[in-house]
């Protein structure tokens, strides 16, 4: 089974430039591109939130006809720029649930593994949380197919990546998720967006990998002081390939064009 795994579009309206600077619809474009260029083609695409930049009417819009060009199933959570109820509006229709609630969701339809949807995103912040009603809600969801491989994916990654200014917005509480994971061996890999960066770190008995953003990358400064930068890195996406006798393969895959191919390996 294969999943393309986008994240941080960060979508803004017709002709307007992310942060004043950057084509950010432009270079969601060339992803989607690379991303219907693939062989073999994806089975699912997941998107880890931050769909837009700014949680306007115009952004959805805009997001809806870019997205559109998508073929294959799309599973999608919000982030700290979405607006939850805008995103639901535009994206979770026929969802239970009020405006308001958290966009969680079990997909268990698509191939063999399990794709779960966890949204920590505490409206009007930037952090996340693991509070108990996300705590209990994964540990009913993860209860109800135990052995079967299982992906989740949230937006704030649920620890502190050494970069200070992005770790202010971490998701909170990561260590509960770390424990309700351990009890269940069969998550493959915790996948999360929000950093603009490709990290893979142990938790919780099992991989957690962050996803680069289609667009800026957050620079990636060690420094407690550093202060807040981001360039112009090639974007890129993950593929995570699951297969019976290895489990789930994450690979990074830039977005481009490249000279090649060369007959030689």
């Amino acid at each position: 089974m294969l999943i393309a795994h986008l994240s941080d579009l960060h979508i803004r309206p017709q002709g307007v430039l992310y942060q004043g600077l950057v084509d950010s619809n432009t270079m969601c474009e060339q992803a989607i591109d690379h991303l219907n260029a693939l062989w073999p083609r994806p089975e699912v695409v997941i998107i880890t939130g931050d769909v837009v930049d700014e949680g306007q009417p115009a952004e959805y819009e805009k997001a809806r006809a870019l997205l559109s060009r998508i073929e294959q199933p799309l599973l999608m959570i919000p982030g700290n720029h979405d607006d939850r109820g805008l995103f639901r509006e535009n994206f979770c229709r026929g969802m239970p649930g009020a405006d308001d609630d958290p966009v969680h969701f079990i997909a268990a339809g698509l191939g063999p593994m399990r794709i779960i949807g966890l949204d920590v995103t505490v409206p009007g912040e930037h952090h996340g949380d693991i509070d108990d009603a996300a705590h209990d809600w994964l540990e009913a969801a993860l209860a109800q197919e135990p052995e079967r491989p299982t992906l989740i994916m949230l937006h704030q990654p649920p620890f502190l990546s050494g970069i200070p200014y992005i770790d202010t917005y971490a998701c909170l509480n990561g260590h509960r998720l770390a424990q309700l994971v351990a009890q269940f061996p069969a998550v493959e890999r915790v996948v999360c967006g929000h950093i603009h960066r490709s990290m893979q770190l142990r938790f919780g008995g099992t991989v957690l990998c962050t996803a680069p953003s289609t667009t800026t990358a957050i620079a990636l400064a060690l420094d407690p002081h550093a202060k807040e930068a981001s360039w112009l890195e090639p974007p890129a996406l993950l593929l995570h390939h699951w297969k019976p006798d290895t489990g789930l393969i994450t690979h990074w895959v830039p977005i481009g064009n490249f000279p090649g191919p060369m007959p030689f390996a």
